[in-house]
């Protein structure tokens, strides 16, 4: 199979999928309205994690992830090295420009323009905080993003998984050097448990299931008939993580939203890079998708535990990763939709 593949339609996208800009958007206002509504419900959710794992939140990833790695045939992954150059600017991407972008991006705005409306102590730990969340590329939330854009699922199996292999190596000396700190403390029970959860296990688990439905015959009815299941799971992450942070939001509007504009920035820049790197690179848009969509999304869950390790639960570099977390959702989704809409554009390159 080449790069060049047969262009096909579009399936016919159902009415949820269609409005999910606005089901959204209606869940952002339902978390933060249900924070307050009932805090002891959503307190007791958020203190269900492991090794700064939400366990609730990965219970939705399973649901989320799952559905799409039953698409996957393992025996296929050697046909991957026929998209190395996908590969490679995800990987050139993810770690050669991600990180040190943002670094420019937090000294431009926080350091610089906005430090007059920041607190004056947080200054540092705020920057401190985006560098952490751009260090670490997205583990799972990237197989949904892969599923919207009708992404490659071997490469985007075999690109999530080539980061994590990097990741244990490159995470704890690009922070330590973009930081100025000789001695980084790397979570790696978060570290490790997140690739297990979110990678070695479903995968697992798919992969038996996967076998199962081959030899009944039902695959095919079988991921119709979940595919309204993942995105009601993503919806349903989106309520638990805004219930889960509302009160910082209402609290802290202005701070927050200050951070979120490097992020929105070095989100859109970086899926912007990938895109036309694979583009000008002549990699079919079925895996140019996934690999913008990889280069873009965080692993915020590594990047909130490494900087409550690093500067303490209260710390600014702890609420700039939460707001990572708070906008990883509608703006990937937002990248989506720029990068379906942007096929013709893309293949008549």
């Amino acid at each position: 199979m080449s790069e060049a593949v047969v262009q096909r339609a579009a399936p016919a996208m159902g009415i949820f999928e269609r409005y999910l800009t606005l089901w959204v958007a209606l869940c952002i206002v339902a978390g933060v309205l249900l924070g307050q509504a009932i805090p002891g419900v959503f307190h007791a959710l958020g203190a269900a994690t492991v090794a700064e794992v939400n366990l609730p939140v990965a219970v939705l990833v399973w649901l989320m992830i799952i559905p799409m790695l039953l698409k996957i045939d393992l025996g296929a992954l050697h046909e991957v090295g026929q998209h190395w150059r996908g590969i490679a600017t995800t990987v050139g991407v993810n770690w050669l420009v991600k990180p040190f972008s943002m670094a420019l991006l937090g000294w431009l705005f926080i350091g610089w323009l906005f430090r007059p409306f920041l607190p004056a102590d947080q200054i540092e730990s705020y920057m401190a905080g985006l560098i952490l969340l751009a260090a670490a590329p997205c583990t799972a939330m990237v197989f949904v993003w892969s599923n919207l854009v009708e992404g490659e699922p071997h490469f985007t199996l075999s690109q999530v998984a080539l980061n994590d292999v990097i990741m244990v190596f490159a995470f704890a000396p690009v922070v330590g050097l973009l930081l100025g700190l000789s001695a980084i403390t790397v979570p790696w029970e978060t570290l490790l448990l997140s690739v297990l959860l979110y990678i070695v296990v479903p995968v697992a688990i798919a992969q038996v299931w996967r076998q199962a439905l081959v030899r009944s015959g039902t695959l095919d009815r079988t991921l119709r008939a979940l595919g309204p299941w993942s995105l009601t799971a993503l919806l349903a992450t989106l309520v638990l993580l805004f219930g889960l942070q509302g009160e910082q939001i209402l609290r802290q509007p202005a701070v927050i939203g200050l951070l979120a504009v490097p992020i929105l920035i070095q989100v859109y820049f970086n899926a912007g890079l990938a895109y036309w790197l694979n583009r000008r690179l002549g990699v079919a848009w079925c895996v140019a998708g996934p690999s913008a969509l990889i280069g873009a999304s965080n692993f915020f869950e590594l990047a909130v535990a490494t900087a409550i390790a690093l500067f303490g639960f209260q710390s600014g570099a702890a609420l700039a990763t939460v707001v990572g977390v708070l906008i990883e959702v509608p703006v990937m989704l937002s990248v989506v939709q720029i990068v379906r809409r942007s096929r013709r554009w893309y293949e008549a390159g």
